[in-house]
């Protein structure tokens, strides 16, 4: 069963594998103590904080395994804005972080400080002089992923680190996409990856903090990882993720390569087969093993579980398949369509003709999901009356609103406005992206007794 979603968990690395199994026997002491068995330990530790620094391009003494990349996050965030109180309270991040960086962001503000979310474009990508124009006097910190998880678009770090070191402010980058593919660009303060994303074993972050930067870390103190990671060391996966770092950093250019051919051929043949849809992110500037999708009048849970179905372990960032029901918050600032949106990381080893099979199975599977749902098979051009007619859509989730618009807009004369009543959140995201793809007027949105109007006027 092919599995294509590396990029929420890559496959355990075969020498992950046999580095837990080793250091299970091994490096089962106590890393702190003098004795034999501790000192043993304790060589393990120092081997694996070498490599992964080397990996990372920092200094040992600059990195502390934590727990998890999340805990990496929320503990790098913390001691940099406490360490830099003195300075300000207020925090830059681009609006397509992480959740991890934003749910830090979201408990800073309740605890009294301040945020800026610098916005994006539609391939998912700050531009570094808006960055740069969001810094201010009392900024105690910037945030910028290296990549992004959803839709692979990279960041322009060593510009926006620029910026940065201009404006006196230290960069803390979550390179946990790209970490397994490559350095990060210089000119970051502190950096924080997680091992399950390059084929470590989960449980294991990192965080670095540069030497010089201002850092106080928060929570009780404890005495292992400099203070900064409380808890014991769990000494084998540690072990396995620093090993399987190295591997899979020996084995980057190739596969980067071979992966990157594989993922362009899934751009173009998906927007060759399978009508009105938009891939999304940017075509160059992107890591080598992800793309992303969205499928207009696609249900995204129903797609995801058909494509299961036929052997395809895929993603989404579809509020159809999130418990919230909210749009993901990183196609949102994107001003991209959301629904029907499919997410494919191939990992490593990834075989071309999974690949193939792959794309003969999709265009099937999304026609299927569309003639279920009632939509249309292509776009109407019929002149139509002059009217204006009101799309009562409050009640339903996405795809239905769209679907609905897609049916009427043929209906009302070129110029004529169409309004859709929606309260599903998607709306306001899916129908302005609709108006685009299909060459149509997005009027805007307008307040109603319940939900939203959106306006739509057609142009042809």
């Amino acid at each position: 069963m092919p599995y294509f979603d590396a990029a929420s968990a890559a496959p355990l690395h075969p020498v992950a594998r046999q580095a837990l199994l080793a250091a299970l026997d091994e490096g089962w002491a106590d890393p702190a103590r003098l004795y034999r068995e501790g000192r043993r330990a304790r060589l393990l530790l120092d081997a694996a904080r070498e490599a992964a620094a080397e990996a990372v391009g920092c200094r040992p003494d600059e990195l502390v395994f934590t727990s998890s990349g999340t805990t990496a996050v929320h503990a790098g965030i913390a001691g940099a804005l406490s360490g830099r109180r003195r300075v300000g309270r207020h925090l830059a991040l681009s609006a397509v972080e992480h959740s991890s960086v934003l749910h830090s962001a979201a408990a800073h503000e309740a605890a009294g400080g301040s945020f800026t979310e610098v916005p994006v474009d539609r391939t998912g990508a700050v531009d570094p002089a808006v960055y740069g124009g969001a810094l201010r006097a009392d900024t105690a910190l910037a945030c910028l992923q290296s990549a992004n998880h959803e839709v692979g678009t990279e960041q322009p770090v060593a510009e926006v680190a620029a910026r940065c070191a201009d404006a006196g402010v230290p960069l803390l980058v979550d390179a946990a996409q790209s970490l397994g593919w490559g350095p990060v660009p210089a000119g970051w303060s502190l950096l924080t990856a997680s091992a399950h994303k390059w084929g470590g074993p989960a449980g294991v972050g990192l965080l670095a903090v540069r030497k010089g930067v201002r850092y106080a870390p928060q929570g009780p103190a404890g005495e292992r990882e400099s203070g900064r990671a409380a808890g014991f060391e769990n000494l084998p996966a540690i072990v396995a993720a620093a090993a399987s770092l190295r591997a899979v950093r020996s084995e980057a250019a190739t596969e980067s390569g071979r992966l990157r051919a594989l993922v362009d051929r899934i751009r173009t043949v998906v927007a060759e087969r399978v009508p009105d849809v938009e891939v999304v992110g940017d075509p160059e500037r992107r890591l080598p093993h992800l793309v992303t999708f969205s499928c207009l009048y696609v249900d995204g849970e129903t797609l995801l579980h058909e494509l299961d179905r036929r052997e395809f372990s895929v993603s989404s960032g579809s509020s159809c398949t999130s418990s919230t029901l909210v749009p993901s918050h990183v196609l949102k600032a994107m001003g991209v369509l959301s629904e029907g949106n499919v997410r494919v990381s191939l990992p490593p080893g990834t075989a071309g003709a999974d690949v193939d099979r792959f794309l003969e199975v999709l265009p099937g599977v999304v026609g299927e999901v569309r003639e279920r749902f009632g939509a249309p098979v292509s776009a109407p051009h019929s002149p139509g009356p002059a009217a204006s007619p009101v799309v009562d859509a409050l009640g339903r989730r996405c795809p239905i609103p769209v679907i609905e618009l897609a049916k009427v807009i043929g209906e009302v004369a070129v110029g004529a406005t169409v309004t859709v009543l929606a309260d599903d959140e998607a709306a306001r995201l899916d129908i302005p992206a609709w108006c685009e793809m299909r060459g149509q007027e997005y009027v805007g949105e307008e307040p109603a007794d319940r939900g939203s109007a959106y306006v739509v006027r057609r142009l042809s």
